[in-house]
């Protein structure tokens, strides 16, 4: 056993994982929705059928105990067209949840579309996610796909979280105790070794639930490389997702395993961000958008439903296939808060699922239903061994610090990071004049109110952790005018034309973007300032930003054509410092008023 270093991730974490266990049904309303058979009878009695439900979850990101903020909530719509809030989230709820829905189906499967690690709260992620890995394990996750952010660590230790072993620096956590690895298979079809073609890891499994075979294939995003650090993808191919989907499509038919469900790290954007809206209450795949439509579009007819992830949304949608015939496509939001429900029909004759007969419901774990007290243990457990670093207080505040959500330009918490960042920068290279943060990376909101022992106002560093988990470090780069120019107008056009990554700011620069318009030109370039200065294009600026940042990541390949970059220090010590700095129990730190960036609508 080595003995226990808190320390925090290797650069930009990775791992799969899967979910959680406990007592009662979380289940508050739900939206359902069916599709029509390919080439089965559209209804009628099916004498020789079983049923088969599949629980869906995806997004979890390693958020064991109840997320905070906007990111512990759900909307719900009513039927008199208003909404409210939910409290929703944490492993204990889940798994209570989860096993409650399974009861009375002697034919389920859990599955999980990716990203259940990484990005992860310091409770998990202090550990190299073990801890998300172990509460799936618990919570009876058969099968999971691959996410972007399993590669956080690189491959190498993907592949640890997959079959067990104690981290290569961390060593074991406790005496006597080896993390055993997933007892579920990880599955990565499209993400192959670029020298050998072949798969990381398993491309499909066949479960067989009661004579019921249902075949699983799982993808990620073929745009992963774009998302996440070089080095945690070196070496690796990522390729298309709906021809990877249909080629192993091709080959379980060949085994004769004909109900087929594809684990789609991708997603797409709902009408409404409520989580029971109606997805075709204007017809077949009319309230979804985003780069999931293509792929179901493409996807096999062979294939019986597509449970997707990646945008953090919820929807249950259907999706016209090659066919023309509509098929489900599900997404239960993120960080534990949904999962969906997929009820079937399978013939035992055929053994294929009855499409017609899939409904589809996105149900609500919400935070009235007893506790899981398996996985109230666990968290009990890494909690202890956590402790002497979660607890550390890094600062005050006088109020909630959103990170705003899915579309905000601007938010008081990316205003904070800014201004972190910039401080740190100047640390090293006084001559810096601006800092750039990236939405993504900003994971959850500070909030005032008192989270266990600690009072109301005192910002600790887990959930400092929990707001910054990637271990970038804060780079500076000189970049011209134009470039920077260039980099802003990235924000909203290219890889980021369909759905914006509006970057924060730090204090004394500004600019206008006029919503109104459309691609690169929604910038408004005499509107960029410096300390109220016109950018000049054929100057020099000293930015700082993290190094996922620096090396293009987010669709800013701009940012990595910078030159004479200098490497600082972490991006999450660079928030503790500002926060030590300016704050106290006397002084907190107040929000900004996020009116940097103005906003033309």
């Amino acid at each position: 056993m080595s003995p226990i270093r808190f320390r925090r991730p290797a650069p930009r974490r990775a791992v799969t994982a899967a979910l959680a266990t406990a007592a009662a049904l979380a289940t508050v309303g739900a939206l359902t929705a069916a599709a029509p058979a390919r080439s089965h009878p559209a209804g009628g009695h099916h004498p020789h059928t079983t049923d088969l439900q599949l629980l869906a979850i995806n997004d979890f990101h390693g958020n064991l105990e109840p997320p905070a903020g906007s990111s512990g909530r759900v909307t719900e719509l009513r039927p008199d067209g208003t909404t409210t809030d939910i409290d929703a989230g944490g492993v204990e709820y889940l798994a209570s949840s989860l096993r409650a829905a399974r009861k009375g189906h002697d034919r389920s499967l859990t599955v999980a579309a990716g990203d259940m690690v990484g990005a992860s709260p310091l409770l998990s992620g202090l550990f190299h996610d073990e801890p998300t890995v172990e509460a799936m394990n618990k919570l009876g996750l058969d099968v999971a796909g691959v996410g972007n952010h399993e590669f956080d660590e690189g491959k190498d230790e993907l592949l640890r979280l997959q079959n067990g072993g104690c981290h290569p620096v961390d060593g074991c956590y406790a005496k006597g105790r080896t993390f055993k690895g997933a007892d579920y298979p990880i599955l990565s079809a499209n993400v192959v070794h670029e020298k050998t073609g072949k798969p990381l890891l398993k491309p499909y499994v066949v479960k067989n639930v009661k004579g019921a075979r249902v075949g699983f294939i799982g993808v990620t995003l073929e745009g992963t490389p774009d998302i996440v650090s070089a080095e945690g993808v070196k070496g690796l191919k990522f390729l298309d997702e709906a021809e990877t989907i249909n080629k192993y499509t091709r080959e379980l038919q060949r085994r004769g395993v004909r109900a087929i469900v594809a684990l789609v790290h991708e997603g797409g954007y709902p009408a409404s961000s409520a989580y029971n809206y109606d997805c075709d209450a204007g017809g077949s795949g009319s309230g979804l958008s985003g780069p999931i439509v293509d792929i179901a579009q493409k996807v096999s007819p062979e294939v019986d439903a597509l449970v997707t992830a990646h945008t953090h949304s919820a929807y249950v949608c259907t999706i016209p296939d090659p066919a023309g015939l509509p098929r489900l496509v599900t997404s239960a939001a993120s960080f534990g808060r949904l999962f969906t429900e997929l009820n079937m029909k399978y013939d035992l004759r055929s053994h294929d699922i009855v499409r017609a007969t899939v409904k589809g419901s996105n149900r609500v774990v919400d935070r009235t239903r007893p506790r899981a007290a398996d996985m109230t243990r666990l968290i009990d457990y890494w909690q202890t061994l956590a402790a002497p670093v979660a607890e550390k207080p890094i600062g005050y505040i006088s109020a909630d610090i959103p990170r705003g959500t899915e579309g905000t330009v601007e938010s008081p918490l990316g205003d904070l990071i800014a201004d972190a960042q910039l401080a740190h920068a100047r640390t090293l290279d006084n001559s810096t004049d601006l800092a750039l943060m990236n939405p993504g990376g900003i994971r959850a909101d500070l909030v005032h109110a008192a989270s266990g022992s600690e009072g109301d106002g005192v910002v600790t560093y887990a959930e400092g952790f929990t707001v910054q988990p990637f271990s970038n470090t804060v780079n500076i780069k000189d970049l011209t005018g134009a470039q920077l120019i260039t980099v802003l107008k990235q924000q909203v056009s290219g890889s980021n034309a369909e759905a914006p990554k509006f970057l924060q700011v730090s204090e004394g620069f500004t600019y206008t973007l006029d919503l109104t318009k459309s691609g690169a030109d929604r910038v408004v370039t005499d509107s960029i300032r410096l300390h109220g200065k016109p950018i000049d294009p054929a100057a020099t600026y000293r930015v700082a930003v993290n190094s996922f940042l620096a090396g293009g990541g987010d669709g800013f390949t701009e940012l990595a054509n910078g030159t004479r970059q200098l490497v600082g220090g972490d991006d999450l010590a660079a928030l503790v410092d500002y926060l030590t700095a300016h704050s106290s129990p006397a002084a907190p730190y107040t929000p900004t008023a996020a009116d940097r960036i103005t906003v033309i609508r």
